[in-house]
């Protein structure tokens, strides 16, 4: 299905059919597929260009897609409110409420150029499987809050928040919009002073729960409808800088050469063949050069590049990062030149909670849904959530793999599936949940 046609869909034909676990007299609860539908494409249209979706963090169109949601969350009998740090929380009290919250969401924002589910279909599913429970007079035991986590994709920096990680550092980053992080917060209607009110101990959850698209192409060529996370990767970047000696390209002779970029060539050679040698899942790239001085005459004297390495596994992680700087030094040994790296980034590997698992695959299989274990190969705000409490995601199949581009395509029946599978898991995890 064309991405157009998804804007003519109508989700309501598409619910799923099956067995729930929470029923009425006319059968299993479903989400609303055609208020679904229309709450994404109306959310889908505020930032729209011909090169896609425009709403990075404290722009205008973010801000205009902020004020949509608010209203999405009172229009499902939600308490809705912005804390300090700018998320968006949507509330509704539980039946014991001095048990701890159950939490569920995603992010609105977008990167440049993007599409028009990642993230959005996490959000706006959970407000509707809060509509839903509303409008069935469905009253679960924990208190839910509905959480859509501002500038996601400029660095989980709502989630930070949450978990009591933002850093003054991070404050003054500047983000996509140009405004610093202090200053956009500001501008969706936080308090960059006031942080510390937004922060969450460990234990102080219930659980969190995430809907996404895969982002990958497992899912869509493997025909299964609901992933099952079993974690989010670690990361870990660097930079590493080649250090030759520029000179003359036509009078310098080829074996009296220390050229920095044929290094750098053997390098990424080496990174492949390394993280390709071990077993598993675990991915590396080399995604960015610079050779300079960058003139066509000239033999390249200093080259950067970026490496990044991504598993479940941190030790993994170490040990491929390991055989690689190795790998760096003995070519600068052979060719003349001198390898340097340095730690930019590390991201820590979120393994979901089994329990939250366990409701996850019941659910989908509660409502005749295929389902699949499958590690998440992107970051999220659910592994910060992590750190305070049982974490667990949903993914639902991307058309071809494509994510970050206004390709993005995620078909109405499986964002229906995916919508279903986290309102049962919810109840499954209120029911589970001390």
């Amino acid at each position: 299905m064309h991405r157009r046609d998804f804007n003519l869909a109508l989700f309501g034909a598409l619910s799923v059919p099956g067995l729930t676990r929470q029923s009425t007299r006319q059968g299993p609860v479903r989400v609303n597929g055609d208020r679904l539908g229309a709450n994404l494409r109306a959310l889908g249209a505020i930032g729209k260009t011909e090169a896609g979706a425009q709403r990075v963090a404290y722009s205008e169109a973010d801000r205009a897609a902020r004020a949509l949601t608010l209203d999405l969350m009172r229009a499902a009998q939600l308490e809705a409110s912005v804390d300090a740090a700018g998320n968006l929380i949507g509330r509704r009290a539980g039946s014991a409420p001095a048990l701890p919250p159950i939490l569920f969401g995603s992010h609105i924002d977008s990167v440049p150029n993007g599409g028009d589910f990642d993230g959005p279909v996490g959000s706006l599913s959970a407000i509707e499987a809060a509509h839903t429970l509303a409008e069935r007079g469905i009253r679960t035991r924990h208190p839910l809050e509905v959480v859509v986590f501002q500038n996601e994709e400029g660095g989980l920096i709502g989630s930070l928040a949450m978990v009591g990680a933002l850093t003054p550092a991070h404050l003054d980053r500047v983000s996509q919009s140009g405004m610093t992080i202090r200053e956009g917060i500001a501008t969706i209607g936080g308090d960059p002073e006031r942080l510390e009110s937004v922060a969450r101990r460990p234990g102080s959850i219930a659980g969190y729960l995430e809907l996404h698209i895969e982002q990958g192409a497992i899912l869509d060529a493997e025909s299964v409808q609901i992933g099952v996370v079993e974690g989010i990767v670690g990361i870990g970047w660097w930079d590493v800088t080649i250090e030759g000696v520029p000179n003359h390209a036509g009078t310098t002779p080829m074996d009296k050469r220390r050229d920095a970029l044929l290094s750098a060539a053997r390098f990424i050679e080496e990174v492949n063949r390394i993280v390709r040698s071990v077993p598993g899942r675990q991915v590396g790239t080399v995604g960015r050069i610079e050779a300079l001085p960058g003139a066509p005459n000239v033999i390249p004297g200093t080259v950067r590049v970026s490496l990044e390495l991504r598993d479940l596994d941190a030790g993994k992680i170490r040990s491929l990062y390991e055989r690689i700087a190795e790998a760096g030094h003995a070519i600068g040994r052979a060719d003349g030149t001198h390898f340097e790296f340095r730690q930019t980034s590390e991201n820590v590997p979120a393994l979901t909670t089994g329990h939250v698992r366990d409701v996850v695959r019941t659910a989908a299989q509660d409502l005749g849904l295929s389902a699949k274990d499958m590690p998440s190969g992107a970051g999220h705000d659910a592994q910060d959530m992590a750190k305070i409490g049982p974490m667990g995601m949903v993914f639902i199949p991307s058309v071809g793999g494509v994510s970050h581009s206004p390709r993005e395509f995620s078909r109405p029946e499986d964002v229906v599936n995916g919508a279903n599978v986290l309102m049962h898991a919810v109840l499954g995890l209120d029911r589970a949940a001390g």
